[in-house]
């Protein structure tokens, strides 16, 4: 056999992040357009520019369209990009490059759009997750101008495997489950768009992929369980994806032996609430409450917070909910906050640091979720991002008391945190582990940057490891540990966490019925086997074999 056929016979391991097993053949997803030309000159700059704002609204159009055939996640998604694509300080910008520059459009658009991107990403953290998309607004306005076809998922006249560098989320949310076998992505990480999304539409994805785009294999076969990628025949079969972890869910957050661990779901506005509830969510372990400051240019008031929080909170009348206070500061950048330039956003005053200098924010907040638990007769819950020690938990539990709210938690997504949890719940009532941020500051790894995405695996050990010393400080204090990063919503996974004592997951609405099932199929004590076993491995695939296996 010659080096190069073995070569192309060699199986490759990405990041596991939605379940089942697939074969079948290989469609390629083209590579971006690359970067327009800035010649030549147009001859007329004003009628140049004026091409730029009717493009926008094309392509705006046709992702709304996108969204309208689309439901829950997918049809935020697209209504998002859509929403980017029509943003007229984008146009204006690269309306701007055209006129003082002299640069053709396409190329002033592709120049503008990468202006935002960049900042976005020196931002890291929640804006840094929106690159991918303004590059896909950007490439897709780029195409219209240009008048060539837009980038994207090819037409699939067959059921295949899609193999791509990455998929832009607008991409991913009109994916045909019927017609896609399973994604493999050479770049992206286990919180990305293409995750959720493929988890929601049971599709097998693996990310993350060193040298995917480099393999000669016109036919593949995918492991969305171990994260496993071989080559296969091209004349063999085609396996259909199957789906792991039982299907079927009576509605209780609870394991075969009655043990309860509540099953929750995440939302960030009225849409994810209604669709969290019609997925028999027993309640919000996460309410991300940044939907109401991200697009405003000053502070909305208490009344205008106490409207937008009522509506989020109204599915779940007489139900529990974690509201989070605002995870704004250098990582999500809020005009009226008047952040400094810090040379490293994500170790930088975000979430709970920015109310230590801007106090009465952080009141102002808590006096319109109070009156929105009111309004709405949720059982409201608040707790703070980005806590670091035991002084900064007892700070915010005792302005909630203040508000007149019951039950103060924090986040755990510091290590420090994680290394205090007994003491930080003698101060609170709650913790709740963001697993994404954790993962990412216990293993100084971007979330964000395929590189090392093999790093934020939530199955890497010393990650569960971490995650059992809370589960220990819960059953030592009495007092409750969920967990709401994305590891919860993965069905093998839920079961481990249950097992370290986590007392309940929160999670995108997709995956809230295949959590709730996969609990309910074994006791207490197997979850505490499994656990064990996935704790005494040591990297993230052997801890899935301990599991699956």
């Amino acid at each position: 056999m010659s080096e190069s056929a073995a070569e192309s016979r060699t199986p490759l391991t990405g990041v596991a992040v939605s379940p089942g097993r697939a074969s079948g053949p290989v469609v390629r997803v083209a590579e971006p357009l690359g970067e327009p030309a800035s010649t030549p000159e147009p001859a007329d700059p004003e009628a140049e520019a004026a091409r730029i704002e009717p493009a926008a609204q094309v392509v705006a159009a046709r992702l709304e369209a996108q969204a309208e055939a689309a439901t829950g996640d997918a049809a935020a998604i697209l209504i998002t990009t859509a929403a980017m694509a029509a943003d007229p300080a984008l146009a204006a910008q690269a309306k701007q490059l055209v006129t003082a520059r002299n640069l053709p459009a396409a190329r002033a658009v592709y120049q503008a759009a990468e202006g935002f991107a960049e900042a976005l990403a020196a931002a890291g953290g929640y804006m840094a997750e929106r690159v991918r998309d303004v590059r896909d607004v950007r490439d897709r306005l780029v195409a219209e101008l240009l008048g060539v076809a837009p980038p994207g998922v090819p037409e699939l006249t067959s059921p295949s495997v899609l193999v791509a560098r990455d998929l832009a989320p607008a991409d991913t949310a009109g994916l045909d489950p019927a017609k896609v076998l399973a994604l493999v992505t050479e770049e992206g990480g286990p919180t990305s768009h293409t995750a959720i999304l493929a988890r929601a539409l049971g599709i097998p994805a693996i990310v993350a992929v060193r040298g995917l785009l480099a393999l000669d294999a016109k036919a593949l076969s995918v492991d969305g369980d171990t994260g496993l990628v071989e080559p296969a025949d091209p004349d063999a079969p085609i396996v259909t994806a199957t789906a792991s972890g039982p299907a079927e869910w009576n509605g209780v957050g609870a394991m075969a032996d009655g043990h309860r661990v509540k099953v929750y779901g995440n939302v960030g506005s009225p849409a994810d609430a209604q669709a969290a509830a019609d997925a028999g969510a027993e309640g919000v372990g996460l309410f991300r409450t940044e939907f109401c400051y991200l697009d405003a240019p000053a502070e909305p008031s208490v009344e205008e917070q106490r409207k937008a929080y009522t509506a989020v909170l109204s599915p779940f009348r007489g139900k529990p909910v974690i509201v989070r206070t605002l995870d704004a500061g250098a990582d999500k950048p809020l005009a009226f906050l008047s952040p400094e330039t810090e040379p490293n956003p994500a170790l930088g005053v975000r979430g709970l640091r920015v109310a230590f200098d801007r106090p009465e924010v952080l009141d102002r907040q808590l006096e319109a979720i109070a009156g929105a638990a009111q309004d709405s007769g949720a059982e409201v819950s608040v707790m703070a991002p980005m806590v670091a020690t035991v002084e900064e938990a007892a700070w915010f539990a005792g302005r909630v008391r203040a508000a007149g709210i019951a039950r103060a938690g924090v986040m755990i997504e510091i290590p420090a945190a994680a290394l205090s949890a007994r003491e930080i719940l003698d101060a609170v009532d709650f913790v709740s582990v963001g697993t994404n941020d954790l993962a990412q500051y216990t293993f100084a790894a971007d979330r964000q940057l395929g590189a090392v995405a093999k790093l934020n695996d939530p199955w890497q050990p010393g990650l569960l490891r971490l995650l059992k010393l809370i589960g220990d400080a819960a059953a030592a204090t009495g007092k409750p540990a969920g967990v709401c990063g994305e590891a919860a919503a993965d069905p093998r996974l839920a079961l481990v966490l249950a097992g370290l004592g986590l007392t309940s997951l929160s999670m995108n609405a997709p995956a809230v019925r295949g959590v709730g099932a996969s609990l309910a199929s074994v006791s207490l004590e197997q979850a505490r086997e499994l656990a064990e076993a996935a704790l005494a491995t040591s990297d993230p695939a052997a801890a899935r074999k301990a599991v699956a296996g």
